[in-house]
Formats: C-alpha cells, structure tokens, sequence
C-alpha cells in the first residue's frame, strides 16, 4: 500500500510540473502561457479530479491479486518508450500478488535473464510499431520464440499481442488498423475458452492501438473480437500462448491519467484522445481471474 500511495504522489508531482509555464514553452505560439487559455483549465480541471480518485482505485485493486503459486516465477517484458507515464510493471503487478517476477526493458538494452529461471511470461504494451520496428525488436521476437520452444506460458497485451504473432508467424500478419481504437470497447468472444470461463460475454476493457493483427495463419486460433478490430482475442493452437489486443491490465482511472498525459505532452492535437478522456469507462475487470487461471497453470484449453 505504501508504494501506491508514493506512486499517486509521484503522479500528482507530474502533473503540479506540468502545469509550470517553462513545460508550455516548447509550445508554438504559446509564450504567454498556456494556463490562461480556457481548454488547458478545463484540462487541469479533469488531471485533479483524476489524481483525487486514485485513492478509490487503490482501494478497489486490493482484492484482485491471486495466491501465490510454488515454483512459478514470472518474467515481465517491459515495452514502454514513454517512462516514467506509462510503466507497464505499475500495471501488471497488482495482478501478481506475492508472485515472484522480474522485469526486462528490451528497449532500453537490458540483458535477458536466463528463460529456465522463469514458468512465465506477459509482454506489455508500448507505443513502439512493429509496422515500422525499432532495432530492438529483432531481440524480443527471438525471446518469444526461444520462450514459446520451451513451453513456458505467455501472455501478450497490445502490443506485446501483436509481438507475439509477428516472432512466431511473421511481420506480414501486423499491419496499420483499419479503424484504431481509443477507449473501452465491447468485445465478444467466439470461441469457448477456459482462460476466459469467468469472464461475461461480451465483456469490456480498454484499448488504445494504431496496428492489429491480420488474418494470422494456423495455429492460431481467433477467439474474440471487437466491432472495429477482427482479432482481439487469440491463442496458438493449444498450446499456453494467448494475445490481447485491448489492455484489461489498466484501470479506468490509470487509463484516463495515460490519455490526460499524452494529450498534454505528446499530442495536444488528437480528437481521439480528446473523445476517450470524455467517455463514461465500462470495465468488467476480467484480468483477475484470468490471471488467477494463466498463473496457476491448469488445464484452460476447452
């Protein structure tokens, strides 16, 4: 709990940063500064109610964490480009309870522990695209697939969905979305899945992605989908390898922190941004069971 409570003030000293009239001089046009202008104050406005519900979050977080599991040991790939916004172990962790993990920042040049010490793996998310792939990728794409040769369990959301399709199949089956999301999606599941036997249908989470996967070729299995993106939800066959394209693992407010953020500092101009910071978030929570089932290595095929 303490470490949260430092997080919230980490994040709450962001934002007082941000709101200095130094932060808005790298703005065109903007030298008398920004904080006069109506839309940043409405802005502020939103970043405070935001940081003040943190303490709910928290609070309705705590249950969520599975019983420990002897012998497992989970490896946290780390894809994030954007520290310290977007640290996907903030995310993740919660869900892990007293789970022993260790976290590698490929992008970053981190060394790769030894994959025998570890039962397994979640590849997060990052604003990274495999249509254009960074240098780093060719290093991660041979960890999931020495991980994948050796049966250990992996669990890929966003982009670390999208990762896992292109290292075991191809980057041809990663393309450009036809239509991105940025929000909370519905998404329906279509095949029966015992990762997922909690989990209502059509169940909902957040997602905010740029590329997709396309028509991955078998053994993959598509077993969910939302209205905009075909493959949301997919498995390798039978084996213990799944892909989510949405981002269950974040919070409704952690998510409206993120946009809030982004908006701020990397892309004041977005409507889509703009139009998911306004929208009422649905999220069914449905990570903590699939976790509990992921981390506890049972039979989850149908």
């Amino acid at each position: 709990m303490s470490c949260r409570i430092v997080f919230v003030v980490m994040k709450f000293s962001w934002l007082k940063r941000c709101s200095s009239s130094a932060f808005f001089e790298r703005k065109d046009g903007l030298e008398e500064g920004l904080m006069r202008e109506p839309r940043v104050l409405l802005l502020f406005a939103i970043g405070i109610g935001l940081i003040a519900g943190t303490f709910v979050d928290i609070v309705s977080s705590i249950d969520i964490a599975p019983a420990s599991v002897p012998s497992t040991r989970v490896l946290l790939v780390d894809n994030s480009l954007n520290r310290p916004i977007y640290v996907p172990e903030r995310q993740w962790s919660s869900y892990l309870g007293d789970i022993p993990y260790d976290v590698v920042h490929i992008p970053g040049g981190d060394d790769i522990p030894p994959l025998d010490e570890y039962t397994h793996m979640i590849i997060s998310g990052s604003t990274a695209s495999l249509v254009e792939p960074p240098a780093w990728v060719g290093v991660e794409a041979e960890l999931v697939r020495d991980a994948a040769s050796s049966g250990m369990a992996i669990l890929g959301s966003c982009f670390g969905h999208q990762m896992i399709v292109y290292s075991l199949s191809g980057s041809q089956y990663v393309q450009r979305a036809a239509a991105p999301e940025i929000g909370w999606i519905e998404i329906e599941m279509t095949e029966d899945e015992g990762l997922f036997a909690d989990a209502p249908n059509p169940w909902h989470a957040f997602a905010w992605h740029s590329d997709e996967v396309v028509n991955p070729p078998a053994p993959w299995r598509v077993l969910g989908h939302s209205s905009a993106c075909p493959v949301h939800v997919i498995r390798y066959g039978d084996a213990p390898i799944w892909g989510l394209q949405s981002h269950p693992e974040t919070k409704p407010l952690g998510a409206k922190i993120l946009l809030f953020l982004d908006l701020l500092v990397f892309d004041w101009g977005s409507e889509g941004i703009r139009a998911a910071l306004l929208q009422a978030p649905r999220d069914d929570r449905i990570l903590g069971s699939v976790m509990e089932r992921f981390l506890a290595g049972e039979d989850v095929s149908d």
